[in-house]
Parts: C-alpha cells; sequence; structure tokens
C-alpha cells in the first residue's frame, strides 16, 4: 500500500472534523426542536466566550481533555475518577474570568462493565481484564483503597476495542 500524499492527509482530516462538527450541530438542533434530552457525541469545534468565561469542548482521552485545536487541558484526577469518565466522552470546560477551570460532562460514550484484577508495574496502576491491561487513575486506587490483586470493576467505552484506560466503578 502506498503512502498518501501529506496534503491528502490534511484533507482526510479536515473533512473528518467538519463532519463531526455538521453532526453535533444537527443532533444540538434536533434536541432544541424535540427536547428529547438526547447527549451530542461530538465536541463543537469553536471556542466560545461569554460572559461566565471562554468555553472550550473537547474529547476526554483517559487522562486529560484534548480540546478542539489538539492542545491538552488537564483534568482533575479526582473529577475524573469519581465522575467516571471514560475515553471518549466529550466535556466542556468553562474557564472563568478568574481562572478556575470547571469541567462538565457533556457527551458520555456507550459504556460497558468488566471486572479484573488491580496489577501494578512501570508505577502504573492497571486492572488486567481477560488478558488485556486497561490504566487506572492513581486516584481511583487510593479513593476505593484497592491494592495489587484486589478484583475491581471497571467502566471501558463499549465501542472502542483500542481503549488504553479505565474507569473504577467498584471494589469487589
Amino acid at each position: 500500500m502506498s503512502e498518501l500524499p501529506e496534503k491528502q492527509i490534511k484533507r482526510l482530516r479536515s473533512l473528518i472534523s467538519e463532519a463531526e462538527t455538521n453532526l453535533a450541530a444537527a443532533k444540538e438542533l434536533l434536541i432544541s426542536i424535540l427536547g428529547d434530552g438526547e447527549t451530542i457525541t461530538a465536541p463543537r469545534e469553536t471556542v466560545i466566550s461569554d460572559p461566565e468565561g471562554k468555553i472550550i469542548e473537547g474529547v476526554f482521552d483517559g487522562q486529560v481533555m484534548i480540546g478542539p485545536d489538539g492542545k491538552n487541558f488537564p483534568v482533575p484526577a479526582n473529577y475524573a475518577s469519581k465522575s467516571k469518565l471514560v475515553e471518549g466522552d466529550i466535556l466542556k470546560l468553562t474557564i472563568t474570568p478568574e481562572g478556575k477551570f470547571l469541567y462538565k460532562q457533556i457527551g458520555p460514550v456507550e459504556r460497558k462493565t468488566v471486572i479484573g484484577t488491580l496489577i501494578h508495574h512501570d508505577d502504573k496502576y492497571y486492572v488486567e481484564v481477560s488478558g488485556r491491561e486497561y490504566e487506572i487513575l492513581y486516584a481511583s486506587v487510593t479513593y476505593f483503597h484497592l491494592k495489587e490483586g484486589s478484583q475491581v470493576s471497571v467502566v471501558i467505552p463499549a465501542d472502542n476495542d483500542n481503549a488504553v484506560w479505565a474507569a473504577v466503578e467498584a471494589a469487589l
């Protein structure tokens, strides 16, 4: 298979980004018409300024929120852990005029719960599920008082076979 020229790859990425933005806008319009409470499943491409501060939508990658321009925004580990955020969740970040970062989950991805065993190596914690390791936040380890070898219920994205991160649901 030959490599596509960089220009074509850039154009494809642009088309995908534009399609995601249009899909999110269409879903928001549908919600405003029907009021059916569906969630948004793609972040908007724009950064909005309003009296409450600067608003940025992005995708949670397991540790940080990635904004529409690819910039990383730190998500407090305690918030991510307690909210059981998983890879692919859409977040809204409001940066207040005082400089506070306020996160809100606005588009949760479909999830599934699995059970595994807590393991520790390379200074990181993982839950091993059927031979596969998912990294978990250290905040979850301390919050649930987990120890290596603990049986743990974790939440992972239902439709992402490449997920690297899991959110701890409960210690068993």
